[in-house]
């Protein structure tokens, strides 16, 4: 039984993904971690030896933490009471590393991530004045990979120049790695390169696939993307404005792809009268 500082991989696997989703901190050692070095979704790997260090700056007083060794044992136990000791809510990943794996918990390859700036975070550049990948694409990025992750948008031109300069990778932009990939558009080259493979994503890809390359039948949900994307292109002057407001749009798609696909809902006609 999990004691009130443990959270199990049901409990964890709810909250993957989602804007309250807790600050995930990997602490498997060095025989453990390069074993298998993928990370369950929004987490990144810390050493152990250092937590005096690290956690000083992260995560803040009262964030809400997971902590996750290989097997849930001595050193996600030890890590989070540290953590808890500075004011963070912090808790011990049921059986760890181990156990989430053997239920197919999502995983992603963090190999392919661009290198951090100074304040630890990703960047990446796009054109500027987004409307359907350039939202979806950041969107499981900080909502998957890389949480404090930094995007510009930029006059189109500019992009690979400003990628370049700025140590920035550019994305959904011809001839670079993150890009359409035949009739698949970048959030699908996303989701193939870091490994993350979920009904829920895969369905959500279908969408963002049919709003993005005018292919609307591919999915009956993606017209309704597109119609809100524009409308949100529309109603924002800024780009980082619009992708704040858009987020909210791609949570709720998501939500619907992971918890709702069965559930409809019609005008109750048969009340009663007097009822």
């Amino acid at each position: 039984m999990p004691s009130n500082t443990d959270i199990t991989v049901a409990q964890l696997s709810r909250l993957i993904g989602l804007p309250d989703s807790p600050v995930l901190i990997d602490v498997r050692d060095a025989d453990d971690y390069p074993a298998d070095p993928r990370l369950i979704p929004g987490a990144r790997h810390r050493d152990y030896r250092t937590v005096s260090e690290w956690s000083r700056d992260w995560p803040a007083p009262g964030a809400h933490a997971v902590v996750v060794c290989q097997r849930g044992l001595k050193l996600s136990e030890g890590v989070a009471a540290i953590l808890r000791a500075r004011g963070v809510a912090a808790e011990v990943l049921e059986g760890g590393f181990l156990a989430w794996r053997e239920a197919g918990g999502l995983l992603f390859d963090p190999a392919k991530l661009p290198d951090r700036n100074r304040d630890d975070a990703t960047v990446w550049v796009t054109r500027a004045r987004p409307k359907i990948d350039r939202i979806a694409c950041p969107w499981l990025i900080r909502r998957f990979v890389d949480p404090g992750a930094v995007f510009l948008y930029v006059a189109a031109a500019e992009v690979k120049a400003v990628a370049e300069r700025f140590g920035a990778a550019p994305f959904d932009i011809d001839d670079t790695f993150w890009s359409h990939r035949g009739d698949r558009c970048t959030f699908d080259t996303m989701l193939e390169e870091f490994g993350l493979r979920s009904d829920a994503l895969d369905r959500l890809a279908v969408i963002v696939r049919g709003a993005d390359t005018n292919r609307l039948d591919l999915a009956p949900q993606a017209a309704g993307l597109l119609a809100a994307s524009l409308g949100l292109s529309r109603a924002y002057r800024d780009d980082l404005e619009q992708l704040e407001a858009s987020m909210l749009l791609y949570d709720a798609f998501y939500r619907w792809c992971r918890d709702a696909v069965a559930e409809t809902h019609d005008w109750p006609g048969h009340v009663k009268k007097g009822a």
